[in-house]
């Protein structure tokens, strides 16, 4: 555990945003190298690492996917020395003024982002501090030193380090969903002394804050046999209905909707009873939100599952799991991957039925 520890706190501790994930991919990689028979990027950028199984080629595939990228920022403008900055992926702007982050200008240029006074606010913006135009970054540097450092374009990524809280949680920013590589790195260490008759491919996805553009080609690339998003869903805390989320620390939620197979999610529900792993349905009545929603219908259409890590604070710079849950993943992924039979298809039926 303190490895995975080790290893999430190093990767949320850098970029990544979407649709420039190189920073992170660059760190999955050196943790994917030792453990995969094979590893490539994708046209796009995602990173796709493959563990060979045991039965007679041609083998089916299994893959499971993981967005790599992160929410953050872009510089909109200089003005008088300060940055106006735009989101990239969802921002709760009312959770921004008095954040750390990092300007990745000419060199990395540590700032703050500060909100104008209310009273100079312009009047449609009224006295509101959750409005993104009413937020600038100040690096504490002279206009002109600003300007030669920095231009419209530069990402700005949260700086906050990351903090463990006891021995289960671990709170910071970019969890979202780094939180899901970090099970995938378990899974495949797991599969190090262990056996799969099918062909396994793990993949460190981009661009699913923005545009799914990565799990979409690399879907269609792979086309595997069967596919699991893995993801973050919105914790349970005070203020946010029961219905809306899911308790930390009491495992991984398994997906029920439109973008699941329902042969697929009772073959998850009914391994980790068997394993007694510690479990929660999620229902997704409409489309998850996940690289789920576009694998589905990559290629000729491919059965989908999701299985998601509760995640407390959601888009914010801190973002809260638990390590268990995390563990627990893991756990599942891999044996499910083990137990996985080379007919396996002939007896996955889209029964709505459970």
């Amino acid at each position: 555990m303190s490895e995975q520890v080790s290893f999430l706190k190093q990767l949320i501790s850098v970029a990544g945003l979407s649709g420039y994930e190189s920073p992170a991919r660059e760190l999955i990689e050196l943790a994917w190298r030792p453990l995969a028979d094979t590893l490539q990027v994708s046209r796009l950028g995602s990173l796709h690492a493959l563990r060979c199984g045991a039965a007679p080629a041609p083998r089916p595939t299994l893959l499971y996917a993981a967005h790599m990228d992160a929410i953050g920022m872009m510089v909109s403008g200089i003005v008088d020395g300060f940055l106006r900055i735009s989101e990239v992926g969802g921002l709760s702007p009312r959770v921004l003024p008095g954040q750390l982050v990092t300007v990745h200008g000419r060199r990395d240029l540590p700032g703050v982002i500060v909100p104008l006074p209310p009273a100079l606010l312009p009047a449609e913006a009224g006295a509101r501090l959750s409005w993104l135009g009413g937020l600038l970054i100040d690096l504490g540097l002279t206009a002109s030193e600003v300007q030669e450092l920095t231009r419209v374009g530069d990402l700005v990524s949260f700086a906050q380090p990351p903090i463990e809280l006891s021995d289960t949680y671990l709170a910071g920013h970019s969890l979202d969903n780094r939180a899901s590589i970090a099970a995938l790195t378990g899974c495949l260490q797991a599969l190090q002394s262990r056996q799969t008759a099918w062909d396994v491919w793990c993949a460190a996805t981009v661009q699913e804050e923005e545009t799914f553009g990565g799990a979409l080609t690399s879907a269609f690339q792979l086309q595997p046999t069967l596919a699991v998003a893995v993801d973050v869903t919105f914790g349970r805390a005070p203020g946010i209905a029961a219905h809306q989320s899911l308790p930390l620390d009491k495992g991984p939620t398994l997906g029920w909707g439109a973008n699941i197979h329902p042969g697929l999610y009772r073959a998850f529900k009914e391994l980790a009873e068997r394993l007694e792993i510690p479990y929660q349905t999620e229902p997704m009545p409409v489309y998850s939100g996940t690289d789920a929603w576009v694998m589905q219908i990559a290629a000729e259409g491919i059965p989908t599952m999701v299985l998601s890590i509760p995640l407390r604070y959601m888009h914010s710079p801190v973002e809260m799991v638990s390590l268990k849950d995390i563990d627990r993943a893991a756990r599942l992924l891999a044996e499910f991957a083990v137990q996985l039979e080379a007919d396996f298809m002939s007896r996955l039926t889209f029964d709505e039925g459970d």
